[in-house]
C-alpha cells in the first residue's frame, strides 16, 4: 500500500509517500480502505520528535490518527460491520495510508449525509473538544471563554458548549473569522492585550469556564477571569500549566462518544468546516498549513 511517512525527525519536508506491506485484519478487527484522513497538530508533533506517553515510534513511521473509509476485510469474530460498510474512526497512528486496521471499538458507521472530508476530520478535534468541555463542567447557563475558537478544535468546542446549554460563548479569533464565529453562536473578540477587560464588558457577571486552544493572552485572561481553576484547561500551552496552577486534562477517545458527535452532525447541530484538502503526495504542504495556526476549520488528506 501507499502511505505518507517520515524516515527521520524533522520539519514537514521529511514527510514522503512510501510503500508498505498491506496490513491484515486480525480477530475483532477490520481493515478500512481509507478515503480521507484528518491532519492534526498531534501528527506534526510526532514528526517533530515529540513522543507521547505509551507511544513507540518506529521509523519509517506513518502518522495520522483519524480516518474515514470503506471496510474491505473483516477479521474473525467481528459483528455489526461488514465488507462495504462506510465508517469513520480513530487510531493513535498509521492513518495516512491506503489501508488501516483497527478494532471495532474504534469505528462507527458514516451517515450518508456526511461527506468523506467531514468524516475524515471529525474524530480527533471533535472528541478532544468533548473531553475538554466535560472536564471543565460546561453546562446550562454557563458563560464560557474559548481561546482560538475559529480553529477546528475551537469551533467544535463552541458548538458543543451551545448544544449543552451554555448561555454565552465568547470566542477569540482573528477579525477575519468573526463572522464565522457568529454563525456558530459565539460572541467574537480579537486576541489583543486587554482581553480580560473586553470579556468583562460582555460578561459582567463573570466567566464560568474556559478552554484554551491557542495559549498566550487568551489563556492568561482565562486565569484572571475564571474563579475556579479546575474549570480551565488548555490543549495548547502545556508549558504554562504548572506556572498558572492549572491541571492537565486527558481522556481516551471512544466509539460511543464518536457516535454521539455523528448523531449531532446528522441532526444539523454540529458543523465541520473544511479549510482545505490535500492529496497524499502533498502531505508536507498539509503539515505546513496546519502549523501556521492560521485559518478556520479542518485540513484533510484525500486518498482517492
Amino acid at each position: 500500500m501507499k502511505a505518507a511517512a517520515f524516515r527521520s525527525i524533522g520539519g514537514p519536508e521529511v514527510m514522503e509517500v512510501m510503500s508498505f506491506p498491506d496490513p491484515q485484519a486480525g480477530p475483532g478487527q477490520v481493515r478500512v480502505r481509507v478515503k480521507t484522513a484528518g491532519v492534526q497538530h498531534y501528527d506534526c508533533g510526532l514528526r517533530s520528535g515529540w513522543t507521547p506517553q505509551g507511544v513507540v515510534i518506529q521509523l519509517p513511521q506513518i502518522p495520522g490518527n483519524e480516518f474515514a473509509g470503506i471496510i474491505d476485510q473483516v477479521g474473525e469474530g467481528v459483528t455489526g460491520f461488514q465488507i462495504g460498510s462506510e465508517v469513520l474512526g480513530f487510531a493513535l497512528m498509521n492513518c495516512y495510508a491506503e489501508y488501516v486496521v483497527v478494532g471495532i471499538d474504534q469505528i462507527v458507521n458514516k451517515p450518508h449525509s456526511m461527506t468523506w472530508e467531514e468524516a475524515g476530520g471529525l474524530t480527533g478535534n471533535g472528541q478532544g473538544a468533548y473531553i475538554a468541555l466535560k472536564a471543565i463542567g460546561v453546562g446550562p447557563g454557563d458563560t464560557v471563554l474559548i481561546n482560538g475558537a475559529a480553529g477546528s478544535l475551537g469551533a467544535f468546542a463552541v458548538q458543543l458548549a451551545k448544544e449543552w446549554g451554555a448561555k454565552t460563548v465568547i470566542g477569540t479569533a482573528s477579525e477575519r473569522n468573526h463572522d464565522y464565529l457568529r454563525s456558530l453562536g459565539a460572541v467574537p473578540l480579537t486576541y489583543e492585550e486587554g482581553l480580560a477587560e473586553r470579556v468583562r464588558a460582555i460578561a459582567p457577571d463573570g466567566v464560568d469556564a474556559a478552554f484554551d486552544t491557542a495559549g498566550g493572552e487568551g489563556l492568561r485572561a482565562a486565569v484572571d477571569l475564571v474563579r475556579a481553576k479546575e474549570r480551565i484547561c488548555t490543549f495548547y500551552a502545556y508549558d504554562l500549566i504548572e506556572e498558572l496552577g492549572l491541571r492537565v486534562v486527558r481522556g481516551e477517545r471512544s466509539a460511543a462518544r464518536l457516535a454521539e458527535l455523528v448523531e449531532l452532525h446528522s441532526k444539523g447541530k454540529l458543523h465541520i468546516h473544511i479549510r482545505e484538502t490535500y492529496p497524499l503526495d502533498r502531505v508536507g504542504d498539509a503539515h505546513r498549513a496546519i502549523e501556521t495556526r492560521r485559518g478556520r476549520g479542518k485540513i484533510v488528506l484525500t486518498l482517492d
